[in-house]
């Protein structure tokens, strides 16, 4: 009865025009802001509460140069540019739809992130079912701790990516130039085995030529010594032939004679008969 009470008299004061204090009044506070680093940038949460009590948490994310809010909703368009309200004040942002499809994250100008500065109470109609709102109590030193160390964060993390990408471009220097050496060798290794092979077909094709030479010598020579020995072997015939020619045309007799004997003569006395 009293929570009801309370509404009644917040929502009276709003009517009437109340400031911005009692409009701070009616919103329940959201969480403190605690700033924490990310990857490249801060972060601090804040948590939107709807007449219902449903809650509805968003983040406010900066790399010391911009201030961005992201948030989960299903079927955000893909660019879109939608109102918050810093005490009933309009303030419109571009949103983009990040690749997961379901988280958007809106930027904030530099009138809205001022107005968020010295705001007591932002409003969101279209980030749930109902509006939502959460108290900006502490939020001019939040926003200023946040891009002071946004700041520092996104500079480290340049840092760190420009070493990371000069690592880079040394290892692939060193293997830019691994790939050269090794290139030159393997041409090198190349040009050597085609010098070598290139040798082994010169020696090769110098014995396939002297074995050529070595059995043409042994031809010829065995051709000379079998003429040599033919033209000796018809020498021979054409002597054999000429001997055996000269014996049949001389004369020769019918048979053979002999030495006659010679006997010693002997007188005998004539004596008549």
């Amino acid at each position: 009865m009293r929570h009801v009470t309370r509404n009644l008299a917040a929502a009276a004061a709003l009517a009437a025009g109340g400031a911005p204090a009692a409009l701070e009044a009616a919103i329940p506070a959201g969480l403190p802001w605690v700033v924490q680093p990310a990857d490249a940038a801060c972060r601090t949460q804040l948590e939107l509460a709807a007449r219902s009590g449903a809650v509805t948490p968003v983040t406010l994310i900066s790399d010391g140069r911009v201030v961005s809010l992201t948030f989960a909703k299903a079927d955000l368009p893909e660019r879109a540019f939608l109102p918050i309200r810093i005490d009933r004040v309009r303030y419109s942002n571009l949103v983009l739809r990040q690749p997961d499809g379901v988280t958007g994250e809106l930027f904030l100008s530099e009138e809205a992130e001022a107005a968020l500065r010295k705001g007591a109470v932002l409003d969101i109609a279209w980030l749930a079912e109902e509006p939502v709102s959460v108290s900006l109590s502490g939020s001019d030193q939040g926003l200023a701790d946040l891009r002071v160390c946004g700041a520092q964060i996104a500079a480290q993390a340049r840092a760190r990516a420009a070493a990371e990408a000069e690592a880079k471009a040394r290892a692939e220097e060193e293997t830019r130039r691994e790939a050269v050496v090794e290139a030159q060798l393997e041409a090198a290794r190349a040009q050597a085995a085609a010098a070598e092979a290139q040798r082994r077909r010169v020696e090769e094709e110098a014995e396939r030529q002297r074995r050529l030479e070595a059995e043409q010598r042994e031809r010829l020579y065995a051709e000379a010594r079998q003429r040599a020995y033919d033209e000796e072997a018809a020498a021979r015939r054409r002597a054999w032939e000429e001997e055996q020619s000269g014996y049949y045309r001389a004369p020769q007799p019918r048979y053979p004679t002999y030495p006659q004997p010679t006997y010693p003569q002997t007188t005998y006395p004539y004596r008549p008969w």
